[in-house]
């Protein structure tokens, strides 16, 4: 199968999850500045979701632009982390429709995780096809910040049930540390 098909579906999915998060987001029925008060947690968390939407979608087109054939599974792996990154609206909506409650933090912090444990699943997927010796496995390398993103997601799950205020940064600093584009895959690509 060509790549550009997989690249056009997951492009597509990606598309409707970030418009699905911002149609939660309903208009006011007041016409003062003080009537959008009660949107600001619904808001900062479809900010902080359509980061990580974002994040998601420019490093899968730099793992797809690595490579030169797909096969059944790696349709499947993409398939798997889509399946997860489709939740994000859900545990968006109801982060912010809630104020950061406990419960809520803890949903998209395992929503997160997953999601990067399928990022991951599909990465290991497509290297199995390129190669351990391939221009992607090099550029990839250790993967310290992705290792770092599961212990701080899991960090924000346990601590959404003590202090969401915790919780909300360990998510945040992930979101932060990925904001940039991954430039190990770039920098190889580019060579």
């Amino acid at each position: 199968m060509n790549k550009t098909r997989l690249e056009a579906f997951s492009d597509g999915v990606l598309a409707i999850i970030i418009t699905i998060m911002i149609l939660e987001i309903k208009v006011p029925h007041g016409h003062e500045f003080a009537d959008l008060k009660p949107l600001i947690p619904k808001f900062l968390s479809y900010i902080l979701s359509f980061i990580y939407v974002g994040i998601y979608w420019n490093n899968h087109h730099y793992l797809l632009h690595s490579l030169s054939k797909v096969n059944g599974k790696i349709m499947w792996a993409n398939l798997h982390l889509l399946f997860w990154l489709s939740l994000i609206p859900v545990a968006t909506g109801w982060m912010g429709e809630h104020n950061f409650a406990k419960a809520a933090m803890a949903f998209y912090g395992i929503i997160l995780l997953l999601s990067a444990i399928a990022y991951v699943i599909l990465q290991k997927t497509v290297l199995d096809v390129e190669g351990k010796n391939s221009a992607l496995a090099k550029a990839l390398g250790k993967d310290l910040k992705g290792k770092a993103s599961a212990v701080l997601y899991t960090v924000g799950i346990i601590a959404s049930f003590y202090n969401e205020w915790i919780s909300g940064a360990a998510y945040f600093i992930v979101a932060m540390s990925w904001l940039i584009p991954d430039k190990r895959i770039e920098k190889v690509f580019n060579k």
